[in-house]
C-alpha cells in the first residue's frame, strides 16, 4: 500500500462533471482543468479555432515530452436520468453523471497522477504535458486537430501519447487500444425517371439501380484483415425512396452506408472504388448517380513495442491484470495524434459511455491515477 498522501482524482472529476460542456461549449470545465495545472506548474495556453476552445499545458522544457490527451466534451445527456447528470453525485461508490466514464474522470485521473508523481519524483528528466478539448464528440475538426497543426506550427513536439478513452471491457485496465479502425460513411444518390409502373419502359426506376449497387458492394470481401485489426467491413444501413404509391415508379433513391476499415485501405481508395461501382451501374440503367462523403476518419496503429510494452506493465502493476492489446471499437482523437507520435488509448470501463446513468465506480478512478503516475515513473525513468 502506498504510505503516501496521495492527490484524489475524484474532486476534480465532480468538478469538471459539473460543467454541462456540450460539444462545443466547453461551459468552463476547461477552467477547471487550466487551474488544477497552473497550481502544479504547468504553463498554459489556450487555442480557439471557431468556437471551440482548446487547453495546452506545459511542465518543464526539455524532451522527450509526453502527453496526457483527451476531451471534456460530452454528448447531450438524454432523458430519464436518476439524478442530475451535471450533478457529479456518488452513490454507493459509484460516480454519476455525464462524462464518468467518457471522459472526465480519466482527465481528472491524469492530473492527479501528475501531481502525485510530481510531488515523489520531482520535475521530470523532460516534460508533461496535457491536450484538452471540447471538439471529439464533434465535428473533431477545431479540436485537436487544429491544435495539434498549431502547437507544431509553435515548435512544440509531442514524444509519446496515451488518450484517456474509456477503453477497458470488464475490468478496467484490461485493455489498451494500440489502434483503431478507420470509419467512412457515404450517402448515395441515384436519380432516375419518374412513371407508371404499368409503362416501365417510359421510366428509370433508381431502386432497381439502387439494389444492383448495394449488393455489388457488399459480395466484396474488401481483406482478411491487416496487422493488428479484423477484417474491414461495410454495411448499407438505409435505403430511402419515399414513395407512397404502389403504382408510381420513383424519381429518386437514396441510400447511407458505413465502412469500418482498417490501414489495408485510405478512404480516398474506398471512395474511388464505389464511385466508378456507383456511375458504372446507374450508367447502365439509364440513371445518374452522386455520391457524397458525409464524415470520415483515418485509422491509427502503433506498432507493440517500447511503449506499449510500458503501459501494459504500469497496467500490470497497478490493476493486477495483463492488458489485451485491441484495435476495436469507434474513432477517437488518437487517430489526429499518431501523425506526429505514437499514441494508445488506455481508460475506464465503457459500459455506460453515452447512456442514460453514466456512472463509474470511485475506486476505479483511484486506481487508473495510479496507473498514469506508474507510466510516468517508468516512461521517465527509462
Amino acid at each position: 500500500m502506498d504510505a503516501r498522501t496521495l492527490a484524489d482524482p475524484i474532486p476534480i472529476a465532480q468538478a469538471l462533471m459539473r460543467r454541462p460542456s456540450i460539444t462545443p461549449d466547453e461551459q468552463g470545465a476547461l477552467d477547471v482543468a487550466q487551474a488544477a495545472l497552473e497550481a502544479l506548474g504547468f504553463r498554459t495556453q489556450r487555442l480557439k479555432f471557431g468556437v471551440v476552445d482548446n487547453l495546452y499545458a506545459r511542465f518543464g522544457t526539455g524532451r522527450p515530452n509526453f502527453c496526457f490527451a483527451g476531451h471534456v466534451d460530452v454528448v447531450p445527456p438524454g432523458s430519464g436520468w436518476t439524478s442530475d447528470p451535471f450533478a457529479a453525485e456518488i452513490r454507493n461508490g459509484f460516480l454519476y453523471g455525464r462524462g464518468a466514464t467518457d471522459m472526465k474522470t480519466a482527465i481528472a485521473a491524469m492530473i492527479a497522477a501528475t501531481e502525485n508523481y510530481l510531488a515523489a519524483d520531482g520535475a521530470p528528466n523532460g516534460s508533461i504535458s496535457f491536450l484538452l478539448t471540447c471538439d471529439e464528440e464533434g465535428p473533431a475538426v477545431d479540436g485537436t486537430k487544429a491544435a495539434l497543426a498549431a502547437l507544431t506550427a509553435l515548435g512544440e513536439t509531442l514524444d509519446h501519447c496515451i488518450v484517456g478513452e474509456p477503453t477497458s471491457e470488464e475490468r478496467v485496465g484490461d485493455t489498451i487500444k494500440n489502434g483503431r479502425r478507420g470509419s467512412l460513411n457515404v450517402v448515395i444518390a441515384i436519380e432516375g425517371k419518374q412513371g407508371h409502373v404499368a409503362y416501365p419502359r417510359r421510366a428509370v426506376n433508381p431502386v432497381t439501380a439502387m439494389i444492383e449497387f448495394a449488393a455489388v458492394l457488399k459480395a466484396r470481401k474488401l481483406d482478411d484483415g491487416a496487422p493488428g485489426f479484423d477484417p474491414s467491413n461495410l454495411e448499407v444501413t438505409t435505403i430511402d425512396v419515399a414513395n407512397s404509391a404502389h403504382n408510381v415508379i420513383p424519381q429518386r433513391a437514396t441510400a447511407k452506408l458505413n465502412i469500418r476499415f482498417n490501414t489495408a485501405h485510405s478512404a480516398d481508395t474506398l471512395v474511388a472504388w464505389m464511385e466508378e461501382t456507383a456511375q458504372r451501374i446507374a450508367k447502365a440503367s439509364g440513371a445518374k448517380a452522386e455520391l457524397q462523403i458525409a464524415s470520415q476518419s483515418a485509422p491509427f496503429y502503433t506498432e507493440p513495442g517500447a511503449f506499449t510494452d510500458l503501459v501494459s506493465e504500469a497496467v500490470r502493476e497497478s490493476f493486477g491484470i495483463a492488458p489485451t492489446l485491441a484495435t476495436t471499437g469507434g474513432t477517437s482523437d488518437a487517430r489526429y495524434i499518431k501523425d506526429y507520435c505514437p499514441v494508445v488509448e488506455l481508460g475506464l470501463r465503457n459500459e455506460t459511455a453515452h447512456m442514460v446513468d453514466e456512472h463509474c465506480a470511485v475506486d476505479d478512478v483511484r486506481t487508473l491515477a495510479r496507473c498514469y503516475e506508474a507510466v510516468l515513473r517508468k516512461y521517465f525513468a527509462g
